[in-house]
């Protein structure tokens, strides 16, 4: 039949038509953008856990960025007590020094002004903060090790440790101690003796500290890495497949142009029956 109301094949091609348009504008989106999915009709599904994933890698990040600052925390911390350390040892000589018997009362109120001194550094030494967090006075902190939140570690030794209190350990056994005469010495040597194990006792909690955090740091690296893979084979566009389906959709419009152009013009064969 042979009809000039309707143009069925003007109407397919230009159907056609525009689905590859539809189809070009798309492809062109998804590799002008990366994403292979670029709003929730491309794939609802995949955009869903997409979403997922993506606040999962966050919360990663910022739980490893609560990690390396628990870490850096540590390592200050470290640092103070090394100094403490240095401390103790100088007064562990002026306590040797001040049993010597050749010494003179002056000598020893000498070595006993500085070994009250030296107190009150180590008192100094407790007051020090890691922005506005006391560093060495008995602070229980609780890091979150993961990213849901479920798991966390105690500084101190962990779930139950002992926070480091560098005030109550060991200046309050110092304090009491004297350089005022050999017997006295002798008894301020051994409160001494008692605050270098208890102080190694806590560089040994740090360093212990700094071990399971380094670890933890690790793996929340590795997490973020595996979640950015996951997450970019659901979401990110195959530049190759797509920029082959863009070739395919370049040429499908070119001959859809050219086949509607067509159909319009094998309209204008009936005008020759008409005259």
């Amino acid at each position: 039949m042979i009809s000039i109301n309707t143009n069925s094949a003007a109407s397919a091609a230009s159907y056609n038509l525009n689905k590859t348009n539809v189809n070009l504008q798309r492809s062109l989106n998804r590799l002008s953008s990366g994403f292979r999915i670029n709003s929730s009709f491309d794939d609802a599904g995949g955009l869903a856990v997409s979403m997922k994933l993506s606040a999962s890698i966050r919360r990663t990040e910022a739980t490893a960025t609560g990690v390396s600052n628990a870490i850096s925390y540590l390592e200050t911390q470290d640092g103070v007590l090394k100094l403490a350390g240095n401390v103790l040892t100088r007064m562990a000589e002026l306590a040797t020094l001040a049993q010597d018997v050749t010494k003179s009362t002056d000598d020893l109120a000498n070595y006993d002004l500085e070994y009250q001194t030296l107190i009150d550094q180590l008192d100094s030494f407790a007051d020090e903060k890691f922005n506005a967090i006391d560093l060495v006075a008995n602070t229980t902190l609780s890091v979150v090790t993961s990213e849901d939140g479920t798991q966390t570690y105690d500084l101190g030794g962990g779930t139950g440790g002992t926070p480091v209190d560098l005030d109550g350990v060991i200046t309050s056994t110092l304090t009491g101690g004297l350089l005022t005469s050999t017997g006295a010495a002798a008894t301020a040597q051994g409160f001494i003796t008692t605050a270098i194990t208890e102080l190694g006792l806590m560089r040994a909690t740090n360093g212990a500290d700094q071990s399971r955090l380094t670890f933890a740091g690790d793996l929340l690296a590795v997490n973020k890495t595996n979640l950015e893979a996951a997450n970019s084979r659901i979401i990110d566009v195959d530049v190759a497949a797509e920029s082959t389906q863009l070739a395919r959709f370049n040429i499908l419009q070119q001959s859809g142009t050219a086949m509607l152009a067509q159909a319009n013009q094998s309209s204008q064969s009936i005008l020759r029956l008409l005259v």
